[in-house]
């Protein structure tokens, strides 16, 4: 069948102006490259080393952020092409949250594991990044956490996570501690 491609940012969150991340595109064949666009507007081809290719933004600007997304060529056919990763440049105004994991950073599968992002104001949302993934999990806004059910193989990784406040302009924090979760 045709590859898939992902595409997910590098250390993950909101950047701030002057900061800098990596855009990680993945996939599974390696003979090919890939394309980096951001909305329509090819920006280059990218270095590869095995089935990943990165490109790095580094003291980030305003005109940074958009929408970026990956093609996957073979000669001149495009394969594959990413869903379209959200890149966001703001100010970090609030402070730096901290995440915990209970019941510890190693479980079995099957256990309930709970996030704890415990950020510093009352009407604020926040998110849990797990390194490598596109999207965000939403946290629960009454407590700031965020529980598993059920956990597999697939939930094991570099977590992180970010608050916002819920003002008019929407304000963010600096991305939390990480914490690596090992799902046996």
């Amino acid at each position: 069948g045709a590859p898939t491609v992902s595409i997910f940012l590098k250390p993950p969150g909101v950047i701030p102006p002057g900061g800098s991340t990596t855009i990680c595109c993945i996939c599974q064949r390696s003979s090919g490259s890939f394309v980096l666009y951001k909305g329509s507007r090819r920006l280059c081809t990218l270095e590869q080393s095995g089935s990943r290719a990165e490109f790095s933004i580094a003291n980030a600007t305003y005109k940074d952020r958009g929408s970026y997304n990956c093609h996957y060529l073979e000669g001149d056919t495009v394969l594959a092409r990413s869903a379209d990763l959200e890149v966001l440049v703001e100010e970090l105004r609030l402070p730096r949250p901290d995440l915990s994991v209970l019941p510890g950073h190693e479980v079995t599968a099957g256990a309930e594991v709970m996030f704890r992002c415990t950020g510093t104001q009352r009407s604020i949302g926040c998110y849990l990044y797990l390194e490598g993934q596109i999207r965000a999990q939403v946290l629960s806004r009454e407590h700031g956490d965020y529980s598993f059910s059920l956990v597999h193989k697939g939930d094991s990784g570099r977590y992180s996570c970010q608050c916002y406040t819920l003002s008019a302009s929407r304000e963010w924090s600096a991305v939390s501690n990480t914490l690596d979760l090992v799902v046996r």
